[in-house]
């Protein structure tokens, strides 16, 4: 579509449900891009690979695409995922 043909759409399965744990709703976005707030006041930005018990695999970390991290959920603080794009 042309610019002016661009709309905004919600991404499927895009989703936060405050009524499960914060290890539940990372598993909505296996695979997908997220940023994550840890305590510390860090922000780590890469790919969701696997969520465990305690800790969660980010892969392709931005600015370090040959780099993984290993965090454990107890220091996340917050959860940023894109949920809209322009279509």
């Amino acid at each position: 579509p042309s610019q002016s043909e661009a709309r905004v759409t919600n991404i499927e399965g895009a989703k936060f449900d405050t009524s499960i744990s914060l290890a539940d709703n990372l598993k909505g976005f296996i695979g997908k891009h997220v940023y994550l707030h840890l305590k510390s006041g860090i922000t780590l930005q890469g790919y969701l690979k696997a969520v465990g018990n305690n800790l969660i695999h980010l892969e392709k970390l931005a600015g370090k695409d040959f780099y993984d991290a290993l965090i454990s959920i107890e220091e996340i603080s917050a959860i940023e995922a894109q949920f809209r794009e322009m279509k």
